[in-house]
């Protein structure tokens, strides 16, 4: 009776925002809009926090992708044992969000460690793979790495070597630092790298392995947020290890977790399994609040992601399709060393096309799964009408696997910025 009873409680107050999902970048708002004294509605169709950033326990997993058979094996261990993430993100280790943790003492709740190793896909003929004729190079993390890496040659070496260099050295609002006539607002990136000589394998490596792009596209643009993208992977890497990237102990729906605490502790209310039916809104257009069933709950402005928005007519613009396929595998990702964790970046020019390919490998190393056990996570952005052809070659990579989970999800941006309408959609 008392969790009715508050539950009625809550859903019939005003509140200043109300914020539909409980997913890392909502949880963050939260947090940080509860600690400026907003009065703030939290809510989740769910039963669990993170949304699409939850860490599914085994029973979860089963339940979600294959419910027809919702139970899972009982050799794959206790529901204790596993934190599966079926959208990996591997942190910076002094990437904005850690900072974000750090500021806000949310870090506290969490515990780290970095990623073992970080690949590359390149193609070259009379690889490792009979069928793609390609080989995974590890991406140097440090200067002795860099020395010891397939990845170029001798000489292409030396002028990656003077490019890092200048990388550097660069300071915007200081042109002595800045390379002669070169103009960083008229020029590209491409052609920065073309003023070192580097060859197209190394530019290829640079953009989506360090920097992290999934398009080619950045090589068209002025090469200031490519020289920070650069900046930010030399300042992460070393920093927690030889490893740029971080991941939390027991997967990443510790970090909504955290900052959903404190969000309770300045005062924001939560809600799961809430059911929320429709977003309300006033004879001028602007959103006042939620209904879930027949309760309803008052807000100056709605905070929400993409899933709750799917009804408002011409808010929602869909851009694509995503491919995600989690595979659990009873051994280590092939030609890995033996990685407990790692990452192997399929840069999309290497096979042919216009979006990376993406793995991510974790083990119990971060507590996600039993000891001898891996959990691989394949992600891409679905170019044809045959998407299971698309991730053959990661397959490929990953080896055989014991269970295999793959599904289809939509992509959106918001086709307006909720300024006049008081609906925010983050994605």
């Amino acid at each position: 009776m008392d969790a009715l009873f508050n539950y009625f409680i809550s859903m019939n107050e005003n509140y200043d925002v109300i914020i539909c999902g409980t997913g890392l970048k909502e949880c963050i708002l939260s947090g940080l809009l509860s600690q400026k004294k907003l009065k703030v509605l939290h809510v989740d169709n769910n039963d669990y926090y993170g949304g699409d950033c939850a860490s599914l326990n085994i029973s979860k997993l089963w339940q979600k992708f294959n419910p027809t058979h919702p139970d899972p094996p009982t050799s794959l261990g206790h529901n204790r044992d596993w934190n599966t993430d079926v959208i990996p993100k591997f942190v910076m280790a002094f990437g904005k969000l850690v900072k974000i943790l750090i500021f806000t003492k949310v870090s506290k709740y969490l515990e780290w460690k970095p990623i073992k190793g970080s690949y590359v896909y390149q193609f070259k003929k009379g690889g490792i793979f009979s069928d793609d004729k390609g080989v995974i190079c590890k991406v140097p993390a440090n200067d002795s790495e860099a020395l010891h890496s397939d990845l170029m040659g001798f000489f292409e070496k030396n002028r990656m070597r003077k490019f890092i260099n200048f990388v550097n050295k660069y300071k915007a609002d200081d042109p002595k630092t800045h390379k002669k006539k070169f103009d960083m607002i008229k020029n590209t990136s491409k052609e920065l790298m073309e003023r070192y000589s580097l060859e197209p394998n190394t530019i290829d490596f640079i953009g989506h392995a360090i920097s992290l792009y999934d398009t080619d596209d950045f090589l068209n643009k002025p090469p200031t947020e490519f020289i920070n993208r650069l900046k930010l992977y030399m300042d992460s890497a070393g920093r927690y290890g030889d490893s740029p990237f971080l991941y939390p102990i027991y997967g990443l729906g510790g970090i909504p977790e955290g900052f959903s605490r404190m969000s309770a502790l300045h005062g924001a209310t939560y809600m799961l399994r809430a059911n929320v039916e429709e977003i309300l809104f006033d004879t001028n257009g602007q959103a006042n609040g939620i209904r879930c069933g027949s309760d309803k709950a008052a807000a100056k402005m709605i905070i929400c992601d993409p899933s709750y928005a799917l009804k408002i007519s011409g808010k929602l613009k869909k851009t694509g399709q995503i491919l995600r396929c989690v595979s659990i595998l009873d051994h280590p990702l092939p030609n890995t060393d033996g990685a407990e964790s790692v990452q192997i970046i399929i840069p999309q020019k290497q096979v042919g096309r216009k979006n990376d390919i993406y793995i991510a490998a974790i083990s119990a190393a971060h507590a996600v799964c039993p000891k001898g056990l891996w959990i691989a996570i394949i992600s891409t952005v679905i170019e044809t009408s045959k998407p299971e052809l698309e991730i053959k070659l990661a397959l490929q990579l990953i080896g055989k696997s014991m269970h295999q989970f793959t599904w289809v999800s939509d992509s959106y941006e918001p086709s307006t910025d909720g300024k006049t309408d008081k609906v925010i959609i983050i994605i």
